[in-house]
């Protein structure tokens, strides 16, 4: 029996054919992350990228280069950029969001400190950008500059965002879009960019990542209210309690009377959090049925990433992409 045959889940069989390149992808990940002068800087970026994690996006770039064809040197390059850009990002995060933990582990920011974090994200960002470049191609250039521009934008509306009771669903997605969806597509996209695949096929990796991007942060989203921390490893309510405005919370604001509008500017505009706040937030997302819509609109949005690339070449990577689509949602179905 082969290793794809006793390997159920989609992330786990794309690392299983990916398995080659993903050492590679490792390998130059820990050569680039060196530092001579610096020693911090491996000690930092090590504790979160040696902390596990399924290296979805740079899978997703060497799956796309592998489905269009490409069988050069540079499809591992661009996946260790998506690796690092997404790492400098969650380094970022954990200092604007004050996170003490990730994972599990302690974080960057509480080992070492706030400066740290910061300052090694930054040089994330410039290795990734020596990577691009090493490419020869401007086009990747742009796409993953754009990327990280964009990335940085989601974070900065999220800001504004996140405790206004007047945000919407169409700012939401303008956020999820910008701080999860971007790297997503981008790493799709590239992939599609460096084989020289067609300007419609690379459009269809693009929109498969975007659209795998939304789903992945709605589900994301929905299990704060609604998950189970064993199987999630997050505790319910944590978004609650940091007063995050997300797509369940969104639903439910729309559709309360006066007095639970008057209950979520406390909890979330206010921050004037009481004991069992929690238990009647969930309540209200269940009377109005905020988690289900939510869990419609996650569905959906899988659904749309497999239809972006059904023009693509049949191919078992291509089953393994619109599996993966599937599998995201799969904690909600």
């Amino acid at each position: 029996m082969s290793v794809d045959q006793t390997v159920r889940k989609p992330h786990e069989r794309l690392a299983a054919h990916l398995g080659a390149e993903m050492e590679a992808v490792n390998t130059l990940i820990r050569e680039r992350m060196a530092s001579r002068h610096a020693p911090r800087i491996p000690e930092v970026t090590a504790h979160l990228v040696e902390a596990g994690g399924k290296r979805l996006r740079p899978m997703l770039t060497l799956a796309a280069a592998e489905l269009c064809g490409y069988d050069g040197p540079y499809a591992v390059h661009l996946a260790a950029t998506v690796e690092f850009i997404h790492t400098a990002t969650l380094l970022h995060d954990d200092v604007v969001d004050e996170s003490a933990h990730r994972r599990g582990r302690p974080t960057a920011n509480l080992l070492w400190d706030n400066k740290s974090s910061v300052l090694v994200g930054d040089y994330l960002f410039s290795r990734s950008f020596q990577l691009m470049v090493e490419t020869g191609s401007l086009r990747v250039l742009d796409i993953l500059a754009n990327a990280s521009a964009t990335i940085a934008e989601g974070e900065v509306l999220q800001l504004s965002a996140a405790q206004d009771l007047a945000t919407d669903e169409g700012v939401y997605l303008q956020v999820v879009r910008g701080k999860t969806a971007a790297l997503f597509s981008a790493a799709t996209e590239v992939g599609g960019v460096i084989a020289s695949a067609p300007d419609a096929e690379v459009r269809a990796l693009h929109d498969y990542g975007d659209a795998l991007g939304v789903a992945f942060q709605i589900v994301d989203d929905l299990l704060d209210y609604a998950g189970d921390r064993a199987a999630t490893g997050k505790n319910v309510g944590d978004d609650f309690r940091e007063r995050k405005l997300t797509l369940p919370v969104i639903k439910a604001v729309a559709r309360a009377d006066a007095e639970e509008r008057a209950f979520w500017e406390r909890v979330i505009e206010k921050g004037e959090q009481r004991d069992g706040d929690l238990e009647h937030a969930i309540a209200l997302l269940n009377r109005h049925d905020a988690l289900e819509a939510t869990r419609m609109d996650a569905l959906k949005w899988a659904d749309k990433a497999k239809s972006s690339i059904g023009l693509l070449p049949a191919h078992e990577l291509r089953d393994m992409l619109r599996d993966l689509a599937d599998y995201v949602v799969a904690r909600i179905s």
